[in-house]
């Protein structure tokens, strides 16, 4: 059993990974089981088929995803704190019902920038039971979510944006309604320093220099032109033209330095409220950013709608 990290309290993860249980459940994992310097198991996360498998066995064994896989080269999310944002959302959600999580197909989840992995709809729906609407530039990823979702009998939506310059427009439906919105969005600037971001990770982990991007990735997925902020900014700026349709806007931001500026952004648009919660995973800290053109009892409202 690995040591206990600082997730969630509803997180299953937050007590590591189990691998005697993993294992049982997937025993390819084994083969890419190994022991840390304190005899614990482990796999060598510089490794991106070990990572793979341990996805794929976390899946199965947690959330009841029987076939899952990507293509090479794609995002190979760390689930712990991927299912954290989730968490985080449903209290959001339950601040306007009452303290009581809504659970049920009722409440919608639109997911930007959905990948390959489409991690967020298949963790959310087995925890909320949530109905998630998947969205994706890249035909790649969209093709692999749609598989995920076919071989697994899941009733999640997928849909393509067209255009890499809109984020809600085109995919939000004039008679859509949507409890949250929710993206973990590219935050490097370039290809360039999405590469260096990526050694010093693996600096900071100690596992020296890589080759490869973290846990694989393709550009859309990594970087965008501006980087963080301006992916943010114009999201909230097309959050304007749903304002009807959307209960709350959120956006993970890796950067806290990040913070100041989007603050300002959004009090420029004018919405009801916005707020930041922060994650706390391990020794990192991750934070969300939730806005909302909603009063109290508009959202008190909306919750309740089916």
């Amino acid at each position: 059993m690995a040591t206990k990290t600082k997730l969630h309290p509803r997180n299953q993860h937050s007590e590591g990974y189990d691998f005697a249980r993993l294992v049982a459940q997937t025993p390819e994992l084994e083969a890419f089981t190994i022991s840390n310097p304190s005899g614990q198991a482990t796999i060598n996360f510089q490794d991106a088929d070990a990572v793979r498998m341990l996805n794929r066995a976390l899946l199965k064994t947690h959330y009841d995803i029987n076939s899952w896989d990507i293509p090479a080269g794609y995002l190979c999310p760390p689930i712990p704190g991927r299912v954290d944002y989730i968490h985080y959302l449903a209290d959001l959600l339950a601040q306007s019902n009452n303290q009581e999580i809504p659970r049920g197909r009722h409440i919608k989840v639109l997911d930007i920038g959905t990948g390959a992995s489409l991690v967020y709809p298949l963790t959310g729906q087995h925890e909320y039971g949530w109905h998630f609407t998947g969205v994706d530039i890249d035909t790649g990823a969209i093709k692999s979510a749609m598989k995920i979702c076919a071989f697994n009998k899941l009733d999640i939506a997928v849909r393509r944006q067209n255009k890499p310059e809109n984020i809600f427009r085109g995919v939000i439906r004039p008679k859509d309604r949507f409890h949250l919105t929710m993206c973990n969005p590219p935050f490097h600037g370039s290809i360039e320093k999405a590469s260096k971001g990526t050694q010093r990770k693996w600096a900071n982990l100690g596992k020296g220099r890589s080759t490869q991007l973290n846990f694989g990735g393709q550009n859309a997925e990594l970087w965008c032109p501006g980087g963080e902020i301006k992916f943010v900014a114009r999201m909230v700026q097309q959050s304007m033209e749903f304002t009807n349709q959307c209960l709350w806007f959120t956006s993970l931001v890796s950067k806290k330095d990040n913070l100041q500026p989007l603050s300002r952004i959004l009090k420029k648009a004018k919405v009801a409220e916005f707020k930041v919660t922060d994650m706390a995973q391990g020794q990192k800290t991750s934070r969300f950013i939730a806005w909302t053109y909603k009063s109290k009892r508009q959202r008190a409202a909306f919750a309740k709608e089916t």
